[in-house]
């Protein structure tokens, strides 16, 4: 009777084990997800940069070059301020952000189609690829743009922030913005051949809804709700808010930002789990 009871208690205690295997907790597969993406990171470091040389420092070099170069070119070739703002802040506090949000959505376009191969592992989801690129582009940017923004201030050519906490917020809502726009575009770009070749276009159409060179305030009053309008513009003029402070009137809501984002990110995260079935798998 008792080796009945045993043995029973033994299979018992197998089933419950083999079902712990076989069924993972949430957090476990948080777990093994991060470690897939931080795989994924690393994979396209070597892949994009290689091994030799600087390597991954390029990650944030690229980006250097970029809002560094262009700060210093505007602020040599036009006037030390506008409307009483200094060139070189109005530059980094717009070109930065628009950097991120750019690099982010050019990463985007078919970038399941350049990774498919990845698709061949269990633990590998279209998702993660896009997590895993769009990652590295915002922390190669926000590090570049920390450089240049201490640089810039250090070499007196911007004042430090008036609200630190307003600089944060509005980055915070670029990189949401950036996340936004990759997910879409990566899973629109493998349903259509067309929005491939047309992305480089609308991305250069779109700089003047971007806010990146001027403030709302100083466009003509009829014209300023299309910049109202734009995810991309309330967040810079919130960061441009908390570095100028008192200095200007800027345009945002933040209600309309959190609003906003977050309807895209459900319009993306919708497309990209649906994704799969348009990849060509090589």
């Amino acid at each position: 009777m008792q080796s009945s009871e045993r043995r029973s208690h033994l299979l018992g205690h197998e089933r419950r084990a083999a079902s712990r295997h076989a069924s993972p907790s949430l957090l476990q597969s948080f777990v093994t997800q991060l470690r897939v993406i931080y795989a994924l990171i690393m994979r396209e470091i070597h892949t994009r940069y290689g091994r030799e040389n600087i390597g991954f420092l390029w990650v944030i070099g690229e980006p250097i070059l970029f809002c560094a170069g262009v700060a210093i070119v505007w602020t040599a070739m036009r006037p030390s301020h506008e409307n009483g703002l200094k060139m070189t802040a109005m530059v980094v506090t717009g070109y930065v952000p628009l950097t991120l949000w750019r690099h982010a959505m050019g990463r985007a376009i078919k970038a399941y189609a350049v990774n498919s191969s990845l698709l061949f592992h269990r633990l590998v989801t279209p998702l993660d690829i896009i997590i895993a690129r769009t990652t590295l582009e915002v922390v190669g940017t926000v590090l570049a743009g920390s450089l240049v923004l201490g640089g810039s201030i250090f070499l007196n050519y911007m004042d430090p922030p008036d609200d630190w906490g307003k600089v944060y917020l509005g980055l915070a809502f670029v990189i949401y913005f950036s996340y936004d726009t990759a997910l879409i575009i990566s899973a629109l770009t493998e349903r259509s051949e067309l929005l491939e070749k047309a992305m480089s276009i609308a991305g250069y159409l779109s700089l003047p809804l971007t806010g990146a060179f001027t403030m709302t305030e100083w466009v003509p009053a009829h014209y300023r709700w299309i910049l109202e309008w734009s995810p991309l513009a309330n967040a810079i003029e919130l960061i441009r808010d908390g570095e100028f402070g008192l200095k200007v009137v800027p345009h945002y809501s933040i209600p309309f930002l959190m609003a906003s984002c977050t309807v895209l990110f459900i319009i993306g995260l919708f497309l990209t789990l649906r994704v799969r079935e348009h990849i060509e798998i090589l």
